[in-house]
């Protein structure tokens, strides 16, 4: 028996999963398989995996109608055919539990669900090459990655360990001496009396992995990881040209990169990764109160917020790869910790906190640690952070990923869940509309002020409330002015109107992103339950439109669609949209207003997005952005529908002309 669905429930599926949604029609409308369908099916496979609905039209954008599949069989078979031929696609991710009819309002769809592609699996790529058949998925739509990108797919892939490769042409005098001799007094210290304490320095390297042997080619050197371990900085750029270690101690609670100490290989010290962690450690626990503790009549200077500190150091750098596009970066500000390298993570964050899986990506950086003492068993790391923390009554750390550049971020923050600041300042902008809440909203409320922003996923992490009632809590929230909305599907987030706009994420800025956390009430704000809430909110906060107007994003305030996907367009618009066109797709070289006039009425009462008006137009992205689509922004020919030029999600519309304001060559 097919599952049943309600367009509600697809609308809460948007705001909790990636969700593509295809009208998958065909010509007779009986329904088939989209030649687009593999793009997302790729780029899906290769970040967090989603949701493909075929028979469902998006449009506007949040807007779902059920189309439905008449043929539905005709379109799975070819969906199976198409899996099964590496000319199409190059993996088959998918079971016959991935891939099922459902109903809604008495139509079928076909469901698609996509998973996370396993690291040695990835890339999946569309046809026989990946260099030029790899996507990923940002902001709800799919994105070509770069040949760079690949190959560090390729090796994510192929390398179990990425520091166990021996090193041609780099010797013993590239090491700083110092480091090597700190680490072996560590070791003394750590294991008396062990049989490598004896052995000639070459051969103790060879031994705690600093030092091996390429048995394929016959040679011997120095290993990736003994060169990060205890290498001089510009040595280790000769193998590593991304290699970047970075600490700030900045003084206030801001994501402003103002600091009063900083940590970077400047050429005063070594700049290898074994000193940057001494260094820092030091500095992270400086001003930590400890405790007075006997042991078998010894002090304990040592508490479990030290413990958490040192797994997060060792994790940051054991974790971290060094061929990536950003630094590994530490932070230490008055309310948090926070702790980022480069690469995201080699098995989900949501896995990896509950421990006992482990796939660390420098396996020899990480037993040359825990042979002196620091890190912990594999998979073991995470749980103690996260327990030793919430055994301070803090914070639950975060754990997220960011796709662009790819990183991984922890944030230890040494604050409450609820804090006494946030319930005063909704006190004293909303009052009794505040406290007449039922719990969730003013759960969400408090969110959205100590947070800086709250999504969907967020309050399904905190709460037990179905995931469709809280789809209708934030619609209301939002219909009476206590939140304002700024993107679209899982991408959606909620801000309170008095408060900035939440802006792209700095690294351990003051705003959050969604992690599993315990379940929880708001203290202090026991009140009427979401369940049979009848009384209907009718508040009316005039002084607050104008500044949520300020801060609703360009889409909702002007109220023209946003068409990104082909999927979006009926096909009467869509040749109309060719028609429009013609003088530039096939034409080669055009002069400069034809080239305008043309894209001005493509963007004429709507925003069009970047790959769209490449498809019509017949030209290259980035070409088409550079060459005039910025430039007739800068001349006020073109509005953007997000405020950040670059945003993935950005679209175009023609703005009026001012006189006859022209681009020059």
């Amino acid at each position: 028996m097919r599952e049943e669905l309600t367009l509600e429930d697809i609308a809460v599926m948007a705001e909790s999963v990636d969700l593509e949604c295809k009208a998958a029609q065909g010509r007779d409308s009986y329904g088939e398989l989209p030649q687009d369908v593999w793009k997302s099916y790729c780029a899906m496979a290769n970040t967090d995996g989603g949701t493909i609905l075929l028979g469902v039209q998006e449009k506007p954008i949040g807007v779902f109608k059920a189309l439905g599949i008449t043929n539905v069989e005709k379109v799975r078979k070819a969906l199976w055919d198409n899996l099964h031929n590496r000319q199409v696609v190059s993996l088959n991710l998918l079971s016959e539990n991935n891939v099922q009819p459902v109903g809604v309002d008495g139509k079928t769809l076909l469901r698609i669900e996509v998973p996370r592609a396993r690291r040695q699996q990835r890339p999946v790529y569309l046809g026989a090459n990946p260099f030029g058949g790899t996507y990923v998925r940002r902001h709800e739509s799919d994105y070509l990655v770069d040949d760079d990108a690949v190959r560090r797919m390729i090796a994510e892939q192929v390398e179990d360990s990425r520091d166990d490769r021996v090193l041609k042409g780099f010797e013993f005098k590239d090491l700083d001496m110092e480091s090597v001799t700190a680490y072996r007094h560590r070791f003394s210290a750590v294991k008396p009396g062990h049989v490598w304490l004896d052995l000639p320095l070459r051969e103790f390297l060879e031994s705690v992995g600093a030092f091996g042997r390429n048995r394929d080619e016959g040679y011997s050197g120095l290993r990736l990881a003994g060169l990060l371990m205890f290498g001089r900085a510009e040595v280790i750029r000769d193998a590593v040209p991304n290699y970047m270690l970075d600490y700030q101690e900045r003084p206030e609670a801001k994501a402003e990169k103002r600091w009063v100490d900083r940590l970077v290989p400047d050429g005063t010290w070594s700049g290898n990764i074994y000193d940057f962690y001494r260094k820092v450690y030091q500095k992270l626990t400086a001003d930590l109160k400890v405790p007075f503790q006997l042991q078998e009549g010894q002090r304990i200077d040592d508490t479990p917020v030290h413990e958490a500190l040192r797994e997060a150091l060792v994790n940051t750098l054991i974790h971290a790869d060094y061929s990536g596009r950003v630094s590994v970066l530490v932070v230490k500000r008055p309310d948090m910790f926070g702790f980022r390298n480069p690469g995201r993570m080699r098995i989900p964050p949501d896995i990896a906190i509950l421990g006992s899986n482990s796939d660390c990506r420098n396996r020899r950086l990480q037993t040359l640690f825990q042979l002196v003492g620091y890190g912990d068993h594999a998979g073991s790391g995470l749980p103690k952070i996260y327990r030793n923390w919430q055994g301070q009554h803090w914070r639950r750390p975060l754990l997220y990923e960011q796709t662009d550049p790819e990183q991984t971020l922890i944030e230890l923050r040494m604050t409450s869940l609820i804090p006494a600041e946030a319930l005063t300042e909704l006190e004293s902008h909303l009052g009794d509309d505040f406290r007449q809440l039922p719990e969730l909203g003013r759960l969400a409320l408090v969110m959205a002020v100590s947070e800086g922003m709250v999504n969907h996923a967020r309050l399904r992490e905190i709460s037990t409330v179905h995931p469709a009632d809280i789809t209708k809590m934030l619609g209301r929230l939002v219909k009476d002015h206590f939140l304002v909305p700024d993107g679209v599907g899982r991408g959606m987030v909620y801000s309170a109107p008095w408060m900035p706009r939440p802006a792209t994420r700095e690294a351990f800025s003051a705003d959050l992103v969604a992690l599993p956390v315990a379940k929880i009430t708001v203290p202090e704000l026991k009140g009427q339950e979401l369940e049979g809430q009848s009384q209907e909110l009718a508040l009316k906060r005039q002084e607050l439109v104008p500044k949520r107007q300020e801060l609703v994003s360009t889409r909702q305030v002007s109220g023209l669609p946003i068409w990104t996907n082909r999927d979006q367009i009926s096909d009467d618009e869509w040749i109309s949209l060719e028609t429009i066109a013609l003088p530039v797709k096939g034409s080669g070289k055009v002069p400069i207003k034809t080239m305008q006039d043309v894209i001005r009425q493509l963007c004429q009462n709507r925003y069009m997005g970047l790959s769209l008006l490449a498809e019509l137009l017949g030209r290259n992205e980035e070409h088409l952005r550079n060459r005039h689509l910025n430039k007739m922004v800068n001349a006020n020919l073109l509005g953007h529908a997000f405020p950040r030029p670059n945003d993935p999600r950005q679209a175009y519309t023609s703005l009026p002309r001012l006189g006859e304001k022209e681009l020059k060559t």
